[in-house]
């Protein structure tokens, strides 16, 4: 059954943003969210969230337990490495206090199947044109609520071509593989270990990523507290790209493409757990929300 509505993505016209920090070609506008009201809510590998294959396994689907007292957020990118193979999330999921859920996933590491283990959070999210390709197929199937399954292939040559770019060895066509980068790159490590570090900037919700005066992603979660957990492994993410433009980083064009993102037409359908999903595909971007009572979750926004 039909349950979605059309409607606008996220109002993040009202948000703001900071001076950029810049490493290796890759800047890192912070966003400020202004009246969002969110109850309690954990996330990350800390939060309590009890990740597992179902007992008859399945490649697009995995359990996730929340033994706590409050909401627990699974965030569309996140790498849980592991089970019979590694998977992300296709969608953002806000996994109700004492509940199970089963959850959309999809493969990011199509050779293996088995030599089962126990399920780690990866230290990079990820990599966005790996989401995108993801996201595209599940913003397509948005109109049936049931309906959040990715585009396996399409993901899975969306990782080759990564790993091939990257010129890691990857035996099982792992996604984390790429992490091989930094072993090999002092520097990127080194900037990867100092952006850790620094953490979010107090009150920082998010964050827009550009290559030069180019917005290629838009990560905004509802509070500082959501962002914390996930920060150093977004960070590990969009530094592994090589910046597709030049140029030094526009605030302006930042709080345009912010100011689109809020009118853009989505398509909204109930969550999986608790809140709302938004989804948005174009030619030049695709966009995921879960917003619950009209606060802002989790969004993002990945351009080609």
């Amino acid at each position: 059954m039909d349950k979605s509505t059309a409607g606008a993505f996220v109002d993040l016209e009202r948000a703001a943003i900071g001076r950029p920090v810049t490493r290796l070609g890759v800047s890192f506008f912070p966003v400020y969210l202004m009246d969002n009201p969110l109850p309690a809510i954990a996330t990350g590998p800390k939060s309590g969230r009890v990740i597992e294959e179902l007992p008859d396994a399945s490649v697009p689907t995995l359990t996730a337990a929340n033994p706590t007292d409050r909401p627990i957020l699974l965030v569309e990118g996140e790498q849980f490495l592991g089970g019979d193979q590694n998977r992300t999330l296709n969608v953002s999921v806000l996994v109700p206090a004492a509940a199970t859920l089963k959850i959309p996933v999809s493969c990011l590491e199509a050779g293996r199947w088995g030599r089962r283990r126990d399920f780690a959070a990866g230290s990079t999210y990820t990599h966005r044109r790996v989401r995108r390709a993801k996201n595209a197929a599940v913003a397509r199937q948005a109109a049936t609520a049931e309906a959040r399954r990715g585009d396996q292939n399409a993901v899975w040559g969306s990782i080759d071509a990564e790993l091939d770019d990257l010129g890691v060895p990857a035996p099982t066509r792992a996604m984390a593989a790429a992490d091989g980068v930094y072993e090999r790159e002092p520097d990127r490590q080194a900037a990867a270990d100092e952006l850790g570090a620094l953490g979010p900037l107090p009150g920082q919700c998010g964050v827009v990523v550009t290559h030069g005066p180019r917005v290629v992603a838009t990560e905004v979660f509802g509070a500082p507290e959501l962002l914390r957990p996930h920060w150093g492994a977004l960070v590990r993410a969009y530094l592994l790209e090589r910046p597709t433009a030049a140029g030094r980083p526009s605030a302006s064009r930042v709080l345009r493409k912010l100011g689109r993102v809020s009118k853009a037409a989505c398509r909204e359908t109930p969550g999986l757990g608790l809140g709302v999903e938004r989804h948005l595909s174009g030619p030049k971007a695709v966009g995921q929300a879960l917003t619950l009572d009209g606060g802002v979750v989790h969004a993002s926004v990945l351009s080609a």
